[in-house]
């Protein structure tokens, strides 16, 4: 007799790596075919048709891992810009070159903090930790743990208006997604009270609003448990599993 699908539960979005040391290693973009190019550039279009505010930015993509040495992950990378994405549409899965993404951990005395994506953004109505996509190192610098860590704390100040010194950030977890193998580096910052982090985030709404921008996260909330951030509405593919392991105690 089969099991039917409703017996097995659903795969976990993504994997913890047990990494102690991060290393990066740049290398070139991938290859991409002239029908490749030419469907990577109508799409774009058709994205920014849907939604003129995405930026084709740049991005730190993934190109392959090598986890050899324990607890040492080396990352190898190559610069690539937002339009291709689009290669998620139009490649396997395991042919996509993944993400480089950060996040912040912002305890309160109400849980964690998080965000709900604004309809600027390229998640809308999806609710996350504040952070977002890395962006590579001007010029030939390289990347490193530190300026992930820099990144971090930028992407916590532009989406919430709470500033948080970069070397106070710890790393919490690493995680590798199982569709595309996105790695998102999670760092934990010092506990802040609420009431300012929410004030701060309205001037900041304010400010950008004032000047004609939307701010990156439209509402914030706090959450201290996977199935209170369900109650939110739909989530990053990570959040569950990190605030799991948050609530766990693995901090």
């Amino acid at each position: 007799m089969t099991d039917s699908p409703s017996t097995h539960p659903p795969a976990p979005a993504v994997e913890f790596l047990d990494v102690r040391r991060i290393a990066f290693a740049e290398g070139p973009p991938p290859v991409l075919t002239p029908w490749e190019l030419s469907e990577v550039d109508r799409l774009w279009s058709g994205t920014r048709a849907g939604n003129p505010a995405v930026f084709d930015g740049p991005l730190v993509a993934v190109t392959g891992i090598d986890l050899s040495v324990p607890g040492v992950l080396l990352a190898h990378w190559a610069r690539l810009s937002y339009r291709y994405r689009a290669l998620r549409v139009l490649r396997t899965a395991a042919d996509v070159p993944g993400s480089v993404f950060v996040t912040v951990l912002l305890p309160t005395e109400r849980g964690l903090v998080v965000g709900r994506g604004s309809a600027t953004t390229a998640a809308p109505g999806r609710w996350t930790l504040p952070g977002g996509a890395v962006e590579p190192p001007v010029g030939a610098g390289p990347l490193t743990e530190d300026a992930l860590r820099r990144d971090a704390a930028r992407e916590v100040a532009e989406e919430i208006g709470v500033r948080v010194a970069a070397e106070r950030l710890r790393l919490f977890a690493v995680t590798r997604g199982h569709r595309f193998g996105s790695l998102g580096f999670h760092f934990l910052a010092p506990p802040a009270a609420a009431a300012p982090v929410l004030r701060r985030h309205a001037e900041l709404v304010a400010a950008e609003s004032g000047h004609g921008a939307g701010p990156e996260l439209d509402a914030l909330a706090f959450v201290s448990s996977a199935s209170a951030a369900e109650r939110l509405g739909p989530g990053s593919d990570y959040l569950a599993q990190i605030l799991d392991r948050y609530d766990g105690g693995s901090v």
